[in-house]
């Protein structure tokens, strides 16, 4: 039974050291997106979406009330955008929609996401 409960705590510990292991800060380039809308459509990349209809404004709408935001790369990747930038119904976040910016954050390839605590406008 000593010997399970050694082997258990080992194993866990192992686990835990491979999560810490994903997460790693970096800074990351791409549009900002409305992730719920992207994922719908490939083409939703801007503030005004087509779901069917035209929908002026739809990203800034959808990210108000605290929807996910993410960063499409230039190489097609997405990345969740958590962190002190997503807060407060992504407040920070709403003014860059479809820009491109960089972030920084401790990014988890695994999951695809950035806790995002630095933000750079590169281009509108």
């Amino acid at each position: 039974m000593r010997k399970l409960c050694v082997g258990f705590t080992v194993g866990v510990f192992v686990l835990a050291l491979g999560t810490v292991a994903l997460a790693a800060t970096q800074t990351i380039s791409g549009q900002l997106i409305d992730e719920t809308c992207y994922k719908q459509n490939k083409a939703n990349t801007g503030v005004d979406h087509k779901m069917p209809e035209p929908t002026p404004g739809c990203a800034a709408s959808c990210a108000k009330m605290g929807l996910p935001l993410a960063l499409l790369t230039a190489d097609g990747k997405v990345y969740t955008v958590t962190g002190d930038l997503a807060a407060n119904n992504n407040a920070k976040l709403v003014p860059h929609l479809s820009h491109k910016v960089e972030l920084t954050g401790e990014v988890n390839d695994k999951d695809h996401t950035i806790a995002a605590t630095n933000l750079k406008m590169i281009s509108k």
